[in-house]
């Protein structure tokens, strides 16, 4: 796949997810409750994912950005294991891993934006 796919795929996916939190929709407010999760938790991470899609358009941030929320992801797979979530589960380690996939496509551009030069 395509990185530049891949950033356009993540960044609507996690636009689409946290603006769904920002919104308080029903089926969001109703999942942070059976998870037992507060709903300021609920809007937090509405705007980690909201935030993160915007980074994810900007190309020099965009392989950390994926890499950062390939880890992020870890909490939304642990969240749907915990509860038995099957479905949702295959589709956040989904996420986690097209993420990490972009993220390690790009180590070359993370270790420039951290300052360190490629062997």
């Amino acid at each position: 796949m395509n990185m530049r796919i891949a950033t356009y795929i993540l960044a609507l996916i996690f636009f689409a997810s946290g603006a769904a939190k920002l919104a308080a929709l029903p089926f969001e407010v109703e999942a942070f409750a059976r998870w037992g999760y507060p709903p300021a938790f609920m809007y937090l991470t509405g705007v980690i994912e909201v935030i993160a899609a915007l980074g994810l358009l900007i190309p020099r941030l965009s392989a950390l950005v994926s890499l950062c929320m390939a880890a992020f992801m870890l909490g939304a797979i642990g969240t749907h294991l915990m509860h038995a979530e099957w479905g949702m589960l295959v589709l956040a380690t989904g996420i986690a891993a097209l993420a990490a996939w972009r993220g390690w496509s790009g180590r070359c551009e993370i270790r420039r934006l951290l300052g360190r030069t490629s062997p």
